[in-house]
């Protein structure tokens, strides 16, 4: 190249040809047109060329080619564009042409070669880049494999989340499908394992969701064999987890159980297989089964522990669905044994309704009674113990009996009975706060006429239907919840209202009017409309469609009681 052009401080001659000539990185020099004027020996041995063969030639079409080999468009090539704005510019992974034909990956940085602020060309420095890609390449494996960690982490913890939010074995299962599938699989199958050790097939999620056809198959499935090594009769007999690839899973089945799981696989598609236990150790509860259809991405055995982890954590929330439900029908037998029969007095009528809380939610302490005192006249009590428990239903039945005792022989007010009710709670009940009704209907039971006495702790209040279409809830007499203890020494509060013939007379708890998301005048206007619309309905489907029409989202227990007095 000689050292025309290049210049330095007291610089000896031949110094600069010497450094280029020397010097451990690749040098390349182009022309305007991009031809190459000159190389040094690093650049030779990095491109396997002679400079002779190189010097003069085009340096794109001979040296620059795309990740496959071809030819780039002149147009996207970053040295060119340098080369004609004159412009230093850098780049990172571009391929050139080596003289053996394989392509070397290079970092390169260009400097303009100007003279007298024209651009006479271009100095090219560039390096062997290949190992660097190397690098990259496990970077990048690296971090991938750490985003697969962490959204497998970010999984368990979803399902955890999920599944902690319903006590309701069903729906359990229901969620688990929609993020097992497709995020970690393709195809998820749950078999539980009964008490009397039958196995039932709950739930199948596919790609579209929830596979009704696979799932037809929800009754009681095979006995399994003595011998029977299949995936699912292993796992379900306390057995490792089992995974099986497509080969595999070829194995004739060992029993009629194995077969009708074989037969699932083979109607996946199954190329990857991976069966754990719901629970752990003497506590299995049944399996889940996750399928992949995809033979370049079978499970491994980062797979086996994710998933045996949500096993675990899947058949404990199923151990405390069936502890949930055992508790919650004793608490609603009881609850139901507790609501003494209505009284039918003379020609007034009476309905009641008792409805638990919807499915996941427990059982509450709402009760509703009605019962005729020692003077004949008939009371009417609707009441509301704090809680959603055991606790909230025995509660309900200290209160049912105390309340029974103290009004039976009393002829006065109901605030008098309540005010003595709400003092002897806290030494002779376990209950903390509760809200009620007690009212009588006086009058003769059969001719009337009929007057209504009573008093609220904190109660919803009583709507009064009267013929000619007219609906008005009864807000006089409100006092404070029982157990509030605030000390003022005023009597409960007392109301009267006269009861026309032929008019219905609704007590309920906070359950028919409260919905979360929507406010409770909300819930009253609803009711209110409802109960006029059914005001001519025969009282038992009065009560029954005011429950019905109730909309979606409830989770408390309700109880109403309706009396409908006779027409003259």
């Amino acid at each position: 190249m000689g050292d025309q052009g290049l210049s330095g401080p007291a610089a000896e001659p031949g110094l600069w040809p010497r450094v280029v000539e020397q010097l451990g990185t690749a040098l390349m020099v182009v022309d305007p047109a991009g031809r190459i004027r000159a190389v040094n020996p690093a650049a030779e041995r990095l491109l396997g060329r002679a400079a002779t063969a190189m010097r003069g030639q085009d340096a794109h079409e001979l040296l620059h080619r795309d990740a496959s080999g071809g030819t780039l468009r002149r147009e996207r090539c970053p040295l060119l564009q340098a080369l004609a704005e004159g412009a230093f510019a850098r780049g990172e992974g571009d391929r050139y042409l080596h003289g053996d034909g394989h392509l070397v990956t290079i970092s390169w940085s260009a400097s303009p070669l100007t003279d007298d602020s024209s651009v006479e060309g271009m100095a090219v420095l560039f390096t062997d880049a290949t190992g660097d890609q190397g690098v990259r390449r496990e970077r990048a494996a690296y971090t991938r494999a750490l985003e697969d960690r962490t959204a497998r982490l970010t999984l368990v913890a979803e399902i955890t989340d999920v599944l902690g939010q319903t006590l309701e074995t069903d729906e359990a299962l229901a969620r688990l499908g929609r993020l097992l599938v497709p995020r970690l699989a393709d195809w998820a199958a749950v078999d539980l394992l009964a008490a009397s050790g039958q196995v039932h097939r709950v739930a199948v999620t596919g790609p579209a969701g929830r596979e009704a056809g696979l799932e037809g198959r929800r009754e009681h499935l095979p006995e399994a064999g003595e011998a029977d090594g299949s995936p699912l009769v292993q796992v379900l007999s306390g057995g490792d987890p089992v995974l099986r690839n497509e080969a595999e899973s070829a194995t004739p089945p060992g029993s009629p159980l194995a077969t009708v799981h074989s037969d699932f696989l083979r109607a996946a598609g199954a190329t990857s297989a991976l069966t754990v236990p719901l629970g752990s150790g003497q506590r299995i509860t049944g399996a889940l089964t996750v399928v992949r259809t995809d033979p370049a991405h079978p499970f491994d055995a980062e797979d086996v522990a994710v998933v045996s982890d949500i096993g675990r954590r899947v058949g404990l929330v199923i151990d405390n669905a069936r502890r949930f439900g055992r508790q919650r029908a004793v608490a609603e037998a009881m609850q139901r044994n507790l609501l003494a029969p209505l009284p039918q007095p003379g020609r007034l009528l009476l309905a009641a309704r008792y409805q638990p809380a919807p499915a996941g939610s427990q059982v509450g302490g709402d009760w509703y009674d009605a019962f005729e005192l020692k003077d004949g006249t008939l009371a009417l009590v609707i009441g509301d113990v704090v809680g959603h428990d055991l606790t909230a239903a025995a509660g309900m039945a200290q209160l049912h009996g105390v309340l029974r005792s103290l009004a039976w022989d009393h002829i006065g007010p109901p605030g008098a009975v309540i005010d003595r009710l709400d003092d002897a709670m806290p030494a002779i009940t376990t209950v903390p706060l509760a809200t009620l009704v007690l009212a009588r209907v006086e009058g003769d039971p059969h001719t009337g006429p009929w007057t209504l006495r009573w008093t609220s702790a904190g109660h919803p209040p009583p709507l009064l239907l009267t013929p000619g279409g007219d609906a008005r809830y009864l807000e006089a007499g409100q006092g404070l919840l029982l157990g509030a203890h605030l000390g003022t020494g005023a009597d409960r509060p007392n109301a009267t209202q006269e009861l026309p013939p032929g008019s219905t007379l609704l007590l309920y708890t906070d359950g028919l009017v409260e919905i979360p998301g929507s406010d409770l005048d909300t819930g009253l206007r609803r009711l209110r409309r409802h109960a006029l619309a059914l005001a001519d309905a025969p009282l038992d489907m009065l009560c029954d469609q005011l429950l019905a029409r109730m909309p979606p989202g409830s989770t408390d227990d309700v109880a109403l009681l309706a009396l409908r007095l006779p027409m003259p």
